[in-house]
């Protein structure tokens, strides 16, 4: 099953279910404003990112969005500080749309070369 994580309201989000729905493709949409990842989910979703990116401070970087209003809070950390702070915040400083498919793999942001690999 397909989770896509992010806010009704951002437009990469809405390209992501669109995608998935024109592959009618379904997907759980979790919308951050009401219900953020818990603990597991975003260990998951980081540890999958790293698979691909190579460590989990790559990952923590890569989910983090770095247009945000609330950047500078982060920006500065130690990275051991900035996971915990990316979840804590994950409504403010967190790159969306997240999409997991399964445990074993995730993605940030729009990357549709990527689920056209998922086997679904």
């Amino acid at each position: 099953m397909i989770q896509i994580f992010g806010t009704l309201k951002n437009f990469d989000v809405k390209t992501a279910q669109r995608w998935f729905s024109e592959r009618r493709i379904s997907v759980q949409f979790v919308d951050l404003k009401e219900k953020v990842m818990s603990r597991g989910e975003f260990d998951s979703v980081v540890d999958a990112i790293a698979r691909t990116c190579g460590s989990r401070a790559d990952a923590i970087e890569e989910l983090i969005d770095k247009k945000s209003k609330e950047y500078a809070s982060i920006a500065y950390l130690d990275d051991s500080e900035k996971a915990d702070k990316l979840f804590e915040n994950q409504l403010k400083l967190l790159k969306q749309p997240v999409c997991r498919n399964g445990k074993q793999t995730a993605t940030v942001g729009l990357q549709q070369k990527v689920w056209e690999n998922w086997s679904l």
